[in-house]
């Protein structure tokens, strides 16, 4: 790992680049654990107190991330209601739009944090893309506008109005900028936030990115229940406005903390050492790479590129998963469209099932963080970051199972029925009347699976990745989640076009068979799961690797430099108490 001269961890826009009027971080950090071992606290019960400075600099950055995500959520909540209502876009191209859209979101990340790993760190980073997030925040409710119930007639009787194709470019080029903006952020706040506690330990770090993850959801929230319910039943344009009220907050709220952030040293341009490193090596092993044996490069950056390495094939295989998740806002959604909103004289958003993925994991997180996770520790049965990913990947399996079960009672009852017909914005649907609520298990399901594989991944990017490329590897990470939403676009794609003659996922879903899709979707779910058990089983963790005395078995690896964690579990799907 690169070592960073204390002094340099300073702001880097309080004032100027490296002011130095604001309180040494590093001795703070200290002063705070010295206070705690005044008061006879042991070291495990150190590493999770957020107190002090930096527990007002962590509650900064989780109020950034809710606000910033209640605006992100704000956006996707009912975007396929709003392509297919106001930009008279069809239903299956509105879900590839959004599933487009959240896959680019979660690529961008890997420029955010080469970005900020290379050139202008993270504080930087995050506020120049919540910038950029508010040129697109501006055009969204410039293309949902009614200007002719805003402003009238011009003096010669015409109305002031919008043509669909010039909305549609408002929305796009919005859609645009609101992507690089949360892409940026989404790479850096999160490790940027579990920087701040990483001089108090690994359950410190565990514990920020649990609650961080809380945070995420209690802005998904209020997104999917407020904000959502206003789009549909109300105005979409005070439910674009909304987003941007929030995303104003978020910055105004990062800024405010400016001055007691711990930042480290720019390390220049990463990605390029990476591909020098892997250049260097002539196919001939990494060792020709290092200075030692007469190499251009230092150890730590070999060993930073050989950590990335080694994860590429964990993170290839949670790809499938964030495909399962992202039918949520697309396949999910339009089973919601086509089920009964209505609770008494109330029509509910089509979005409001969210509500059960976000309450499932506000509800589980403090659960296990206080107590399922101590629990196992106490016992020596902590469960590592890669157990925790599988277990995800089978709930996340059974939610798409779950889902085609209950399209295929949707229908059987619709046939029977002859349905409803359902208004949502500007839209009718033949809708069955069972209640949507009948999909809370499909919802809940992805929820916990989220508490699982989604912070567990968070929490393995992170640990895995040296300092000077935690931007990096976090943004790899993110970057599985827009790939994920891709493939989940390739499958529908190549759904429609296998089965023109008896079509699985048609404009009208009611004329289709979309629980053929939620079970192909699932099956493949089953398969990566079953590879995921394999690499699992040969991956050998960061800390194992620099700790034991025995030589690594890994044909990538550079056998001089690599040693075992004394007791550690080779197998990481095995009981680990390292964790």
């Amino acid at each position: 790992m690169a070592q960073f001269n204390p002094d340099e961890r300073k702001p880097l826009l309080s004032g100027g680049v490296g002011d130095t009027s604001s309180p040494k971080p590093v001795a703070l950090r200290r002063e705070i654990v010295d206070d705690m071992e005044e008061t006879g606290m042991k070291k495990k019960e150190k590493s999770s107190a957020f107190s002090g400075k930096t527990g007002l600099v962590v509650v900064c950055i989780l109020m950034t991330e809710l606000c910033e995500r209640l605006t992100y959520y704000s956006v996707v909540a009912n975007l396929v209601l709003f392509c297919t209502s106001k930009l008279d876009i069809p239903s299956s191209d509105a879900a590839n739009i959004s599933l487009v859209f959240s896959g680019t979101v979660y690529l961008i990340p890997v420029v955010g944090g080469y970005i900020s790993d290379s050139y202008a760190g993270k504080y930087n980073t995050i506020l120049g893309s919540g910038l950029i997030y508010l040129l697109g925040l501006f055009l969204l409710p410039a293309s949902a506008i009614d200007y002719t119930g805003w402003f009238g007639k011009d003096d010669e009787g015409a109305e002031y109005d919008l043509s669909i194709e010039t909305r549609k470019a408002y929305f796009f080029m919005g859609l645009v900028f609101v992507a690089i903006g949360t892409g940026g952020i989404k790479a850096n706040v999160g490790p940027y936030g579990a920087q701040q506690v990483n001089d108090l330990g690994p359950e410190a770090v565990q514990s920020f990115f649990n609650w961080f993850y809380w945070f995420i959801n209690a802005g998904s929230l209020v997104a999917y229940s407020g904000v959502a319910y206003i789009q549909q039943n109300i105005s979409f344009t005070i439910g674009f406005i909304i987003p941007l009220a929030s995303m104003i907050v978020a910055l105004i709220i990062f800024v405010a903390a400016r001055n007691m952030y711990i930042n480290n040293a720019v390390g220049g341009s990463i990605l390029s050492k990476a591909f020098g490193v892997c250049t260097a090596t002539k196919c001939r092993g990494f060792k020709t790479a290092r200075k030692d044996n007469g190499g251009p490069y230092s150890n730590e950056m070999v060993d930073g590129v050989i950590a990335v390495l080694r994860v590429l094939p964990v993170f290839l295989l949670i790809i499938m998963y964030w495909a399962v998740y992202s039918q949520m806002q697309s396949t999910f959604f339009l089973q919601s469209e086509r089920m009964n909103v209505m609770v008494g004289d109330v029509k509910m958003p089509a979005a409001v099932l969210n509500i059960f993925n976000t309450v499932i994991i506000l509800v589980l997180i403090p659960i296990i963080d206080r107590g399922i996770y101590p629990l196992l520790a106490k016992y020596g049965r902590s469960p590592s970051h890669l157990q925790r990913i599988g277990l995800g990947m089978i709930l996340a399996a059974l939610s798409v199972v779950v889902a085609g079960v209950l399209e295929i009672y949707r229908k059987q009852e619709l046939s029977e029925s002859g349905g409803i017909i359902q208004e949502l914005a500007d839209d009718k649907f033949n809708a069955s009347t069972l209640s949507v609520f009948l999909q809370v298990p499909e919802f809940a399901l992805v929820g916990a699976s989220e508490v699982f594989a989604s912070i567990s991944g968070l929490e393995f990017a992170y640990s895995e990745a040296p300092e000077f490329m935690q931007g990096l590897v976090m943004g790899l990470f993110l970057m599985t989640s827009g790939i994920g939403n891709y493939v989940s676009t390739l499958i529908l794609v190549i759904v429609k076009a296998a089965s023109t003659g008896d079509p699985w996922f048609p404009d009208e879903i009611n004329e289709g068979k979309a629980e053929y899709l939620f079970f192909l979707i699932g099956g493949l779910m089953v398969v990566n799961f079953l590879v995921f058990l394999i690499i699992a089983k040969l991956y050998k963790t960061r800390a194992s690797i620099e700790q034991k005395p025995e030589l690594l078995s890994d044909p990538i690896m550079d056998k001089k430099h690599i040693e075992y964690e004394p007791g550690y579990h080779d197998n990481p799907l095995a009981t680990d108490t390292k964790m």
